[in-house]
């Protein structure tokens, strides 16, 4: 039985207008929030991007080399199937572009840490970075932050340096960056080796080590696990920090004194930011897998939705993020589907590789094309015109099982309204043939809830002929 009982739902998935508005009916669009205002004196977006293309133009041009001497998916560019750009293709470039084999390397390397270049079993392709370089600044912007979230792998350190050591350093210069944020000027390096010393220590403590010599009664000093990073002396692996944040282009160094590039800043802020959205997860899901944190923001309004969205998104890695994502989608509840890629909305050009992957998907496919639709430009209202007849029906039939699994019987009816089809009997016959999994149990629950039983008849009958194959 369905009750017809009114009630006041949150789930708020269709409202009367044409099937192609339908999908965007799962999460309305509200006015946002105003994003945070960087930090007074900030460069704008279109100066900072031209510092990230300058600082990264020799990577771009290797990276234009590779994709037009090699050619997208043509073997030969790296050697042992592995991300090492090959002697014979890095002695070509030399000659071609100008330069020692030492700096197509170093440009190469730079190209892969940003996503100019990918690297899939050997075989070299441009990101897709390389292909908005010109006219995207947000895809040069996410291009150097990559680059800057890799800077100990840019520079690495010597081998002579404790492994500890070196990653207890690591896991401590966000904070020495955060202070070079936070002084907007010049830092003498005594005062940042003293914040670094305090960091080591404070990560120390919070891993409960002792030290292993011998301590006077009472003294309890912490220690790093490997005995050897407690005697790696702190300055030479600031210095090679430093050095490495500067080959990136986060700050400058020198005359003993560090101070953070405008890039460098930025990027410092948008951490910072990032962190703070995380430690600010509305309903609590920040710790939850892509599935349930879909399903806890099911029941939220759309704007609190988002937010929780960001909030996830912000507390993992993209790449595994959107992987999470789209692994949910595929999974039988078309309510998740849904808001998978509302949250994918919010990922923007990162994910864009992995949603055409899942166009051959059809389950995915609808979902898939309107993303890409939006994302290169399309109005949300407009952009289920690249939908076939088809692919438009399967969609109303997977939001409609949405709606009977998850809303109620008002917005079931309702939903039957927003089909494209001119009449229920086109509609009826163009959703029998279009295949989808749940038919049957959307057209049962269809004629359950619709108040004129003629329609519901023939609701029925369409529901018992898809599932006796007639």
């Amino acid at each position: 039985m369905t009750s017809r009982i009114p009630r006041d739902s949150r789930l708020r998935l269709v409202r009367p207008r044409p099937l192609a508005a339908a999908p965007r009916a799962m999460n309305q669009r509200r006015p946002r929030r105003p994003a945070p205002r960087p930090p007074e004196g900030t460069p704008a977006p279109a100066e900072l991007a031209r510092m990230a293309r300058s600082g990264l133009a020799g990577a771009a041009r290797v990276a234009r080399w590779a994709d037009a001497a090699l050619g997208p998916g043509r073997a030969g560019a790296t050697a042992d199937g592995k991300a090492i750009l090959s002697d014979a293709t890095a002695e070509r470039a030399a000659r071609e572009l100008g330069l020692t084999p030492a700096q197509v390397r170093a440009d190469w390397d730079t190209a892969r840490l940003a996503g100019l270049i990918e690297v899939h079993g050997g075989i070299a392709r441009p990101g897709w970075r390389l292909r908005a370089w010109d006219r995207d600044d947000s895809a040069v912007l996410r291009g150097w932050v990559a680059l800057f979230d890799a800077w100990s792998l840019a520079h690495p350190e010597s081998e002579e340096y404790e492994p500890a050591a070196v990653a207890e350093v690591v896991s401590a210069m966000p904070q020495v960056l955060s202070f070079l944020q936070l002084s907007a000027g010049p830092v003498p390096v005594p005062q940042l080796l003293d914040l670094l010393q305090q960091r080591v220590t404070e990560l120390r403590t919070e891993r409960c080590e002792v030290d292993y010599a011998p301590q006077p009664r009472a003294a309890h000093r912490p220690a790093p696990a490997d005995p050897a990073a407690a005697d790696a002396p702190l300055e030479p692996l600031l210095d090679w920090a430093l050095r490495a944040l500067a080959s990136v282009g986060a700050l400058t160094y020198g005359d003993g004194q560090a101070t953070l590039t405008p890039l460098g800043s930025w990027a410092v802020w948008v951490k910072l930011e990032q962190i703070c959205v995380a430690a600010q997860s509305p309903a609590g899901n920040i710790e939850q897998g892509a599935e349930d944190m879909l399903r806890g923001c099911a029941q939220l309004r759309p704007n609190a939705a988002r937010a929780e969205y960001r909030a996830w998104l912000a507390a993992r890695p993209v790449g595994s993020a959107v992987t999470e994502l789209i692994g949910a989608a595929r999974g039988e509840d078309a309510l998740l589907r849904g808001l998978a890629f509302e949250a994918l909305r919010l990922v923007g050009a990162p994910a864009e590789p992995e949603v055409r992957a899942v166009l051959d998907e059809p389950t995915l496919r609808p979902y898939a094309l309107l993303w890409l639709a939006e994302h290169e430009g399309a109005d949300p209202e407009d952009a289920p015109a690249v939908l076939t007849r088809e692919e438009a029906t399967w969609l109303w039939v997977d939001t409609a099982a949405a709606v009977a699994d998850h809303g109620e019987a008002s917005l079931l009816v309702r939903h039957l309204e927003s089909a494209v089809q001119p009449t229920v009997p086109a509609l009826l016959n163009e959703v029998r043939a279009v295949g989808h999994p749940r038919t049957v149990q959307v057209l049962v629950a269809l004629a359950a809830a619709h108040p004129d039983p003629a329609l519901a008849k023939a609701v029925r009958r369409a529901a018992f002929q898809v599932h006796t194959g007639g």
